[in-house]
């Protein structure tokens, strides 16, 4: 039986999270291969039995060969709300990637400018305001080191494409098998190492009583002998990677 390229992590009426297999397409491009939003829509079809067209928005993107959580939403009301959260960036997202050379600190914010290059489907980085940019933030933390590569914790700010790849590769640490943004060589199936970890958000439409339902969200990483030396670099509480999710 063909391995699914995703996990589910989190599923209600409402949402749908998953962790990504790398090398998969979120949405449809002009190569025209199957995407995991197609995968989704026949899973939750043959789950609940449902007839005709099955409704499966899309809350964010991730990268071809980038691994991790992504969001999906079950119902307009869920997707519309889920929309209006990362617009108001009210969504914690952490990151994990891996590079060879030591960042210039253990731990700082990078804000940066870019510009996409829509036919190259690649981006730009400026340390200044350039015309027609938008403005790129993130924060890092260097995890740990093992075998000449570091682990590096990033919490975006923003959501701009590339981001976390063009910034890193900005300060001269470009990601693992990322060879658009500058690593020497690309590794097996063209992934590259960087993961969607984790994900904190108030649900857009339950609640508990009163209160208000936080959903925090954690993605095992991928079955990797390489990944997996880095797991006792983690400083959250949870050290399994099977260790999915917690929901509070």
């Amino acid at each position: 039986m063909k391995k699914k390229p995703f996990q589910v992590i989190y599923e209600d009426n409402h949402l749908l999270i998953v962790n990504k297999e790398p090398g998969i397409l979120v949405q449809g491009d002009r190569t025209g291969d199957i995407t995991l939003l197609d995968v989704l829509k026949d899973y939750v079809k043959e789950k609940y039995n449902k007839p005709g067209e099955v409704f499966l928005g899309l809350v964010h993107r991730l990268d071809r060969p980038v691994s991790g959580l992504v969001v999906f939403a079950r119902t307009s009301k869920a997707l519309e709300r889920m929309n209006e959260i990362f617009r108001k960036r009210q969504v914690q997202k952490t990151y994990w990637a891996v590079v060879r050379r030591k960042p210039p600190q253990d731990a700082d914010k990078l804000i940066n400018w870019i510009i996409k290059d829509e036919q190259k489907n690649q981006v730009t980085v400026y340390d200044y305001e350039a015309p027609n940019s938008q403005k790129a933030e993130l924060s890092y933390k260097v995890l740990g080191k093992i075998n000449e590569h570091y682990l590096i914790e990033v919490n975006p700010i923003t959501g701009r494409p590339h981001q976390i790849r063009s910034q890193l590769a900005h300060i001269g640490c470009p990601i693992r098998g990322d060879i658009k943004y500058g690593y020497d060589r690309a590794v097996a199936d063209k992934k590259i190492y960087l993961h969607a970890r984790r994900l904190y958000f108030i649900h857009p439409v339950k609640q508990v009583g009163a209160l208000d339902q936080p959903i925090i969200c954690k993605a095992g990483l991928p079955s990797d002998p390489f990944w997996e030396e880095f797991l006792e670099l983690d400083n959250d509480v949870y050290k399994d990677k099977n260790m999915d999710f917690t929901f509070e």
